[in-house]
């Protein structure tokens, strides 16, 4: 930093350097031409009516120094103004040139209108254009003194402040814990790069706190979930020792336990693929899946279940549909959303499910939208949170509350095969949601609809 204040000091006096003397310059070549207007007045060689004029102008100079000379072709004065110098004082000047420095003395010379043997000579001291310099020599010293005071300390200042922010920062790193990660590091409003680096750090203090209170509540939410089964299984093994029964008591109580088995199993399940997902461990061993099969499967196997509901499940796949990805999630993913559908639609409603492709954006889409009871407004951004439930009326419908990692487990699978899903809902008028999933390029044939 101190040695480019000092350039630019340097810089700066050798600019103000360079100007002085372009002024100088132009008013000497000016003073040139007026001279040598008057000169082209004299007839002859008799240019002595020429210095009483040219002594008032050199008295009106004084301060600079100024003077002006008439020289012949060799080296003879003829005529000389009050203060010019007795001889050149410096290298010879050359003619027509741009003024020269030539000792003590700006000067310039031109050839006199009428007389081209005949050169005039305007100069001036240089003492002014020193003077100024000086001047700005004494500023330039002046501020390189205060720099060379003022920097250290100012440095040292504000190296005092960074430790000290640092200080803070590091402090608060160091009471962070798991259990609490609560302290944030102050922001002082300067809007500098420490300012910058708490407000950085301050963020990834915020989404750690956020992520640690999903895992809590998703710790929490599984350990209720799974308590629940285990309980069940646990009262039948009690009642049925409790006292002898007949065969088939122990049946039944037998049969009671299987059943909560299964349910703890899919729990389990569904528990494992969610690790999965967030440990991107989905993303893994794709291929090419008619996802057009997937679906008309996925229908028929939950045909039985609409009907004996009453509930008309329709299906319309248009022509032969493959994406990229695992055929286990990808009928897992229909399942769910197909089971959803039934499960919140009353007897004698509908279940709609379309697969199409759309060319223009190459993406399969796929809808599954029913007739029943839809979903409050403020719950329908919250449908694909872990273990979370819409409003008792909506949970009344199902025959089984499920898990509430159905729809979830559902968007993991879409983001793991670079698809997207959405749900849009309405109170009373049924629940729809659209899942798009990438195409596999130069696989899609004409579309041809089907009816299930």
């Amino acid at each position: 930093m101190l040695l480019t204040a000092l350039v630019t000091l340097i810089g700066l006096r050798q600019g103000v350097r360079w100007a002085l003397l372009h002024e100088m310059d132009q008013v000497l070549q000016e003073d040139i031409q007026e001279i040598s207007l008057n000169t082209e007045q004299v007839s002859g060689d008799d240019f002595g009516v020429l210095e009483e004029y040219l002594n008032r102008k050199a008295a009106g100079h004084i301060q600079h120094g100024w003077y002006v000379r008439l020289i012949d072709q060799s080296g003879h004065v003829l005529l000389a103004s009050a203060g010019a110098p007795d001889r050149e004082d410096g290298p010879p000047l050359n003619i027509g040139a741009t003024p020269q420095t030539s000792g003590r003395f700006r000067v310039a010379q031109h050839p006199a209108r009428g007389h081209e043997a005949i050169r005039i000579q305007v100069g001036a001291t240089l003492e002014s254009v020193n003077n100024d310099l000086a001047r700005i020599d004494r500023f330039v010293m002046l501020a390189v003194a205060v720099v060379l005071i003022v920097a250290p300390l100012l440095g040292y200042w504000l190296a005092s402040r960074a430790a000290r922010t640092v200080g803070e920062i590091i402090g608060a790193a160091a009471r962070l814990r798991p259990d609490h990660i609560d302290d944030r590091l102050p922001v002082r409003g300067t809007g500098d790069e420490l300012d910058q680096l708490a407000r950085t750090i301050n963020g990834l203090l915020d989404r750690i706190a956020a992520y640690l209170a999903e895992k809590r509540d998703f710790l929490a939410n599984a350990a209720h979930e799974l308590r629940s089964p285990l309980a069940a299984i646990r009262s039948s093994v009690e009642v049925a020792l409790n006292e002898d029964r007949t065969r088939t008591e122990y049946q039944d109580l037998l049969i009671e336990i299987i059943d909560q088995g299964a349910a703890l199993e899919t729990l389990v399940n569904q528990l494992l693929l969610i690790s999965e997902s967030e440990a991107e461990q989905l993303k893994r061993d794709h291929e090419t899946v008619a996802f057009d099969e997937v679906v008309r499967r996925s229908a028929e196997m939950f045909g039985g279940v609409a009907d004996a509901r009453g509930i008309r499940l329709n299906v319309q796949i248009a022509g032969n549909i493959h994406v990229s990805g695992s055929s286990h999630l990808l009928r897992q993913l229909v399942n769910n959303l197909i089971d959803n559908g039934i499960k919140y639609t009353p007897n004698d409603g509908r279940v709609d499910v379309t697969l199409a492709a759309d060319a223009q954006r190459e993406m399969a889409v796929l809808t599954v939208a029913d007739t029943g009871i839809g979903i409050s407004e403020q719950d329908v951004p919250k449908v694909f949170d872990r273990f979370y439930r819409a409003d008792t009326s909506r949970t009344r419908m199902a025959e089984s509350s499920g898990t509430g990692l159905g729809l979830s487990i559902c968007q993991a699978v879409v983001a793991a095969h670079g698809g997207q899903i959405v749900c849009t809902s309405r109170p009373e008028q049924g629940t729809r949601f659209i899942t798009t999933l990438p195409l596999v390029a130069n696989v899609v044939e004409a579309d041809v609809p089907a009816t299930v």
